[in-house]
């Protein structure tokens, strides 16, 4: 009897929980899941069902609440401002409490319950532990350089998994590539895969990633950036690009073959016309380096170093001296200006001047850019008066030799004749050697034109005075001039005739020998 009594409070325990039990079975609350995880901006279904007993009860109220305090009933969100517009019940209130939740975001982030009231004062119930909501963004991992060449993986992540496995899209450039199941992208030695990526489910997209596929420079040039024309003074900048983007590439810049600078860009302040040269940049990296093509700075100024010269200082019948004016400009001087010192208008124009006075003389050289004068240059013009004396000295010079080859000539000519006279005397002297037939003769040759000689003789001897003779020809004259004065004249014969004419020959030959 006392062991009896010492078992009734165990046994009565028992009843107790076996009778709760069968009371729990009856009351509950049953989710599809314990935990979604959901991407931001989506939809959420939460599926559920409830039991109680029936019959014997009716629902009276059910609802969702994120709070699961005991006692008085919780705030129902479906009046709640922030879940009113969002909520919506898709079960029957009956027995199915499936609830959907619009465009969820990172506030909505709680442990969700549902609970329901029946017409009996204990009969209340809420499900516990309830529904933990998880809201996520997608984004995608993916290395930012790679080698080309090399493989990669692109992983797009969420910091929870989501409920459902969803078809992912993958985006290149904002251009849908591909479709992939999964939440991985491997790219198998990647060479012209360079670009911006993102992944996307459902219509939600991660924000976009960029992937550098670094590779030796390929492409390399020189940009110019300022004015198209480049003068003396200003500045310039020279811009170097590359196909790679490696930011690790190193730059460097060459004037002609010299290192002038470094670094992706290249200035020159105040340029100079010695900075007119070629130029060019030079990309290295750890795969190799490449030169850019040649661009060459015309950097143009205004003349300088001007300068005047003779060019033709005008032979002695010239009346005017030319002059040429050089300068150094870019572009060249088209434009040439001549002045006469102490003279403010201009003389003259062109680089080529001709001056017809004595004077200093500069030139002014002009181009887009400004203007230099040349020193002035002495010049000395021969007037007319000088010309005129050396034509006259040139032509009386002329003339004088003319004069002496006549000289010669005759000369010439005179022994020539003194030759011939020394022949004919020869063949007088013949004829003397008999006296008889020697007078004879000469009287015989008298006749009426050796008499008009006789009467002109003193003519004669006047005409040739100018020439030297010795004694024996005077004394020869003096004695033809008695004979001419003394003699009487004679009528020739008519036999001798032939006779005659070779005295005439003879006459004229003495004549001329005088």
């Amino acid at each position: 009897m006392l062991m009896w009594l010492r078992m009734a409070p165990a046994l009565h325990l028992i009843f107790l929980l076996i009778i709760h039990k069968v009371s729990s079975a009856e009351w509950g609350v049953n989710y599809s899941t314990s935990h979604i995880c959901a991407l931001k901006d989506s939809s959420v279904i939460i599926s559920c069902t409830f039991t109680y007993p029936s019959p014997g009860y009716q629902i009276m109220k059910v609802f969702w609440t994120k709070n699961s305090v005991h006692g008085p009933d919780p705030p129902d969100l479906s009046e709640d401002p922030e879940y009113s517009q969002r909520l919506q019940y898709l079960g029957d209130k009956q027995q199915n409490c499936t609830v959907r939740l619009s465009h969820v975001t990172k506030k909505d982030e709680h442990q969700y319950y549902f609970r329901f009231i029946t017409d009996v004062t204990e009969g209340r119930w809420t499900g516990r532990p309830g529904v933990r909501l998880s809201v996520t963004d997608l984004q995608l991992e993916s290395p930012e350089r790679v080698t080309e060449g090399d493989s990669v993986n692109l992983t797009c992540k969420s910091s929870c998994k989501l409920t459902d496995t969803p078809t992912f899209i993958w985006y290149r450039n904002s251009e849908m590539s591909l479709e992939h199941i999964g939440d991985k992208l491997i790219l198998s030695s990647v060479r012209g895969d360079a670009g911006r990526y993102r992944c996307g489910v459902h219509g939600h997209t991660s924000p976009e990633v960029s992937l550098i596929v670094i590779y030796p420079p390929r492409i390399v040039s020189v940009s110019i950036s300022g004015s198209a024309v480049i003068v003396e003074g200003d500045s310039v900048t020279l811009n170097c690009s590359s196909d790679s983007n490696n930011p690790a590439l190193n730059f460097s810049w060459f004037k002609v073959k010299s290192l002038v600078g470094s670094g992706r860009i290249f200035n020159i302040s105040k340029i100079s016309s010695d900075d007119s040269e070629k130029y060019k940049c030079k990309v290295l990296s750890e795969h190799g380096d490449k030169y850019s093509a040649a661009v060459t700075l015309n950097v143009q100024y205004p003349p300088r170093n001007v300068s005047a010269s003779v060019t033709d200082s005008g032979q002695l019948w010239s009346d005017s001296v030319s002059l040429s004016c050089i300068s150094d400009s870019n572009p060249p001087a088209l434009n040439f200006s001549w002045f006469k010192e102490n003279q403010s208008s201009a003389v003259g124009s062109g680089q080529s001047f001709s001056a017809v006075q004595s004077g200093r003389f500069y030139c002014e050289a002009h181009n887009p850019h400004g203007a230099k004068r040349s020193d002035a240059v002495t010049v000395t013009v021969h007037q007319h008066a000088e010309r005129n004396i050396i034509i006259i000295t040139a032509t009386s010079g002329g003339l004088l030799v003319i004069i002496f080859i006549i000289i010669i000539i005759l000369c010439i000519i005179k022994k020539q004749r003194s030759v011939k006279s020394k022949g004919l005397t020869v063949t007088q002297n013949d004829l003397y050697s008999d006296p008889g037939s020697a007078a004879d003769a000469l009287y015989a040759s008298v006749n009426p034109r050796i008499s008009a000689e006789c009467r002109d003789a003193e003519e004669i001897q006047y005409a040739t005075v100018q020439y030297h003779r010795n004694t024996q020809m005077k004394r020869e004259e003096e004695e033809e001039q008695r004979q001419c004065d003394n003699k009487p004249v004679q009528q020739p014969d008519q036999d001798h005739s032939g006779s005659n004419a070779e005295t005439v020959q003879n006459s004229v030959i003495y004549s001329s020998v005088r």
